[in-house]
């Protein structure tokens, strides 16, 4: 077999169709995303931005530590390949897997942070330092269970056989269920 280069967008194409055909292409692919943008990230952190993208359980239920640390290795491989080092510190307050050379945020992701500080409104910072502690609590539990309701409500559209309290029983064990 001779070894010809193939376009960049066709290989974009391909890697795509296997993002969305398999979920270890997809966990890999997750894992290489989420380090390229941010440093200093631990298993637990890593595995939770993974399961937040691809849904509870991702990594199986069972040998979930043999499926990550497998992973690991092969986006490990993926940035060497593109000759990035991938190194775990255990360094206290750094702590967790980094680029070495590279900064704690990508250059992307830092011009998306610096975008959204852009948009806070001073006024509306104000508002919410003046607030109480209870006013706080109530506001901050009401947005939780807003977005329970909505889980519920997709629940329910993609199991129209579920009563009402059935899918808030299954939004609840998604949200706090590991």
């Amino acid at each position: 077999m001779t070894n010809t280069a193939i376009s960049p967008k066709a290989a974009e194409a391909l890697l795509r169709d296997a993002i969305q055909r398999d979920i270890t292409t997809a966990r890999r692919a997750a894992l290489l995303q989420i380090l390229w943008n941010e440093r200093c990230l631990t298993r637990a952190q890593l595995m939770a931005r993974v399961e937040f993208r691809l849904g509870r359980n991702c990594f199986g239920t069972s040998a979930w530590e043999d499926t990550f640390y497998r992973d690991m290795r092969v986006v490990k491989q993926a940035f060497q390949a593109s000759n990035y080092r991938l190194e775990y510190s255990r360094n206290k307050g750094h702590r967790g897997y980094y680029l070495q050379g590279q900064p704690a945020l990508s250059r992307e992701f830092r011009q998306i942070l610096k975008a959204s500080a852009a948009e806070v409104d001073q006024r509306q910072i104000d508002i919410y330092h003046r607030l109480t502690a209870a006013a706080r609590f109530r506001q901050g539990s009401g947005i939780s269970d807003t977005a329970r309701e909505v889980v519920a409500y997709r629940i329910r559209e993609e199991n129209p056989d579920l009563t009402p309290q059935e899918a808030h029983k299954m939004a609840l064990q998604r949200a706090y269920t590991p």
